[in-house]
């Protein structure tokens, strides 16, 4: 069976590693990388729950991937969780934009099989061991520097990567400010409508006034004029 030419981490690590059909070196427990190239050069298995010991792989011993087992050539170099937890990893780091604030936890990446090269990073906004959280793709571009637990981005906050997964969650609030951001349209049209509505009425209440002013001034002059003509001897 052919290998994927790109794969995700987290689905490197969901299969059950498999020597042979006897040989069962559990599922995969973390990564093995280069952070300063951004390069994966292997993973590592955990055997069972009581066991201390883990099973170190390359990624050029990885012969097949069926199902949910990933078949290996050669035998894994053995290690602790003392001395592998030494190595520089970059998951669950949290990730610092430009402004110094933390902004999500690096919880992914997709990676190149053949090459061990990492194409980009998938963020994730809270606890990265959620199910279902949402995911941004962070590009290695965008990465200005790295230490220990940390890495560095140029950009100020999530908004600034493309979304990749969108929880339950995401959605639900994306959705809910939608209908937020089209209640206050709303609410604006009509202020505006009834503003325009009452300026009107302001200005018919205005030409009745001045009409009713105009009116009675007409009267008066008629009156007076009347008054004039029969109180003078000579009309």
């Amino acid at each position: 069976m052919k290998l994927p030419k790109e794969f995700l981490l987290s689905e490197l690590l969901r299969h059950n590693v498999k020597g042979n059909a006897t040989l069962n070196y559990g599922n995969g427990e973390n990564v093995w990388m280069h952070p300063p190239v951004h390069r994966i050069l292997g993973w590592y298995s955990r055997p069972s729950n009581l066991d201390l010991k883990r099973n170190v792989w390359k990624l050029n011993q990885i012969s097949q991937i069926i199902d949910n087992d990933i078949f290996v050539k050669g035998d894994p170099a053995i290690s602790d969780l003392a001395t592998l937890n030494r190595f520089p990893n970059l998951i669950e780091a949290s990730l610092v934009n430009s402004e110094g604030s933390k902004i999500g936890v690096i919880a992914d990446f997709l990676f190149e099989m053949k090459t061990g090269n990492i194409k980009f990073y998938l963020i994730s906004r809270s606890n990265p061991r959620i199910p279902g959280s949402s995911r941004w793709k962070l590009n290695i571009e965008n990465i200005v520097d790295q230490q220990p637990g940390l890495v560095f981005c140029s950009c100020v906050s999530l908004d600034d990567f493309p979304l990749i997964k969108s929880s339950i969650k995401y959605e639900f609030f994306k959705k809910g400010k939608k209908i937020i951001d089209r209640f206050d349209d709303m609410k604006n049209t009509a202020t505006n409508r009834l503003e325009d509505w009452l300026e009107e009425d302001e200005d018919i209440n205005q030409k009745s006034e001045f009409n009713r002013n105009s009116f009675y001034n007409e009267k008066e002059q008629v009156r007076s004029f009347r008054n004039k003509r029969e109180d003078d001897p000579w009309i």
